[in-house]
């Protein structure tokens, strides 16, 4: 191997059991981490950050040893990082892999951002729903006063700004 591609290369040591989420949008990974609640105490964790990538131009990579994910962790991700791609390891192979997929509705995840809504009254006990528009990204409408949510709005929320 050359030195030029060594120079390159970005290496970083597979896992025996636990997953790669891959195609990040660039500078969410954080977020990522944040939302899983993963603090490093879990487990061996990798993070790369403005890879080079065809598909997205940069992107992130996060992989996690020992971990998987439930439904209501992919949906996070899906609101998040909508063009993720979820490898699971078993056995330092890949078993399977697939793209997240955003939900018709997404309840209890994210609050509305208008004050008079009914969900943010403190006497009501109503979940905050949401319709989702557009997969690329993701524009939420919330299903009782109409409020929509954007990708900034949301990972402002989910990475606790707001």
């Amino acid at each position: 191997m050359s030195s030029k591609v060594q120079e390159r290369d970005l290496i970083v040591s597979k896992i025996r059991d636990g997953i790669v989420i891959d195609h990040i949008p660039a500078g969410r990974a954080l977020i990522v981490l944040r939302v899983l609640k993963l603090r490093g105490g879990e487990g061996r964790i990798a993070l790369v950050m403005n890879a080079d990538s065809r598909r997205l131009g940069r992107k992130d990579i996060v992989k996690i040893e020992g971990k998987e994910l439930s439904e209501g962790e992919l949906n996070l991700l899906s609101l998040i990082a909508p063009t993720a791609t979820i490898n699971i390891i078993r056995d330092y192979s890949v078993v399977k892999k697939f793209q997240v997929k955003l939900p018709e509705t997404v309840k209890g995840v994210v609050k509305c951002r208008n004050p008079k809504c009914i969900t943010n009254q403190p006497r009501e006990d109503v979940v905050p729903t949401f319709k989702v528009l557009h997969l690329d990204q993701p524009i939420l409408q919330c299903q009782y006063c109409g409020t929509y949510l954007t990708i900034d709005d949301i990972n402002a929320q989910l990475a606790g700004e707001r």
